[in-house]
C-alpha cells in the first residue's frame, strides 16, 4: 500500500500542472485504502467527532486539502496536490464532519469540505514552496496533542467548547471555527455525549449508595470497571464521559488510567 502510494506520488510530481488534479481523482482508491488502518488507530471512532455510529459512512479525509483550499468564503486556491497520496495528511473522518452538510436545527453549513484557513499573516505553502510546516491553519489538527487540548466537552450541556487552557485571540479562533467546521455540536452528537454522561452519573450516585450502604462489594467492582471502559480512548465520547467523572465527587479516581488497556476491562 505504501509502495503503491509512493508510485503514486512520482508519476504525480512528473505531470504538468494542468493534469495533476485528474490524475488525483483517478487514484482515489489509494487514500481509501488506507480507511481500516486508520479506523484500527481510533477504535473505529472519527478523529475529529469521537462518533463511532456505524450507520454512518467514514472517509480518508486530508487534513490539508489535495485540489483546492477553501480559505475565506470566495477564496481559494490550489491547495496541497503534492499531499495528495501522504499517509501523514490522511485523517479518519465520519461523513458529518468531513463533507458539506446542513444542520437541520440551525439550517448552518457545517462539515470540512476544502475548508483549510490560515491565520491571518500565515505564510501559504504551494506547489514550489512546501512549507506547510510553517503555516499557521486555523483548524485544529487531531493528530497534534496540543490542539486536542483546546477543546472540551462540557460535562452539564455536553456541548464542545474551548477549553480552559485556550487562551490568546488566535487560539480562540482556531477552537471556535474547528468546532463549527467539524460539525462537533451537531444535536445527535450531543445527544450522544449527554447519553454517555447521564448513564454514567446514574451509575456514580447508585456506587455511592452501595458504598454508603457497605453491601454487594461485587456490584462496586462492576461499577468501578464500567467507569474505566468508559473513559478509556477507544470508547466513543470519552471526553465526555471523562469530563462528567471529573465533574463528580471523587469521580476521577474511577477514570482510565494510561496503563489501562481495552482487553483488559474486558
Amino acid at each position: 500500500m505504501l509502495k503503491v502510494a509512493e508510485r503514486a506520488q512520482q508519476t504525480l510530481e512528473s505531470l504538468m500542472p494542468n493534469r495533476r488534479k485528474a490524475f488525483i481523482e483517478q487514484k482515489a482508491h489509494i487514500w481509501r485504502a488506507f480507511g481500516r488502518h486508520l479506523a484500527k488507530m481510533s477504535y473505529g471512532k472519527c478523529w475529529y467527532s469521537e462518533s463511532n455510529d456505524p450507520q454512518s459512512f467514514f472517509d480518508v479525509d486530508h487534513f490539508r486539502p489535495k485540489k483546492e483550499a477553501k480559505r475565506a468564503e470566495g477564496v481559494a486556491d490550489d491547495g496541497y496536490p503534492w499531499l495528495a497520496f501522504s499517509w501523514e495528511n490522511f485523517r479518519y473522518s465520519a461523513g458529518r464532519s468531513n463533507r458539506l452538510n446542513t444542520d437541520d436545527a440551525t439550517a448552518a453549513v457545517l462539515g470540512k469540505g476544502s475548508w483549510f484557513p490560515l491565520l491571518e499573516g500565515s505564510v501559504r505553502a504551494n506547489w514550489t514552496n512546501r512549507c506547510e510546516d510553517k503555516e499557521s491553519a486555523v483548524l485544529l489538527d487531531p493528530t497534534n496533542r496540543d490542539d486536542v487540548g483546546l477543546i472540551e466537552i462540557n460535562s452539564e450541556d455536553g456541548r464542545a467548547t474551548p477549553s480552559v487552557t485556550c487562551v490568546g485571540q488566535a487560539k480562540q479562533e482556531r477552537a471556535k471555527r474547528s468546532i463549527e467546521i467539524y460539525g462537533l455540536n451537531l444535536g445527535n452528537l450531543i445527544t450522544a455525549r449527554k447519553r454517555v454522561m447521564r448513564d454514567l452519573q446514574d451509575d456514580y450516585l447508585t456506587l455511592m449508595e452501595i458504598c454508603s450502604a457497605g453491601t454487594d462489594m461485587a456490584a462496586v467492582s462492576r461499577l468501578q470497571n464500567k467507569f474505566r471502559r468508559a473513559t478509556l480512548p477507544s470508547a466513543p465520547y470519552s471526553r465526555a464521559a471523562r469530563a462528567k467523572m471529573h465533574s463528580l465527587p471523587y469521580g476521577p479516581k474511577f477514570c482510565a488510567q494510561p496503563e489501562d488497556e481495552p482487553e483488559a476491562l474486558a
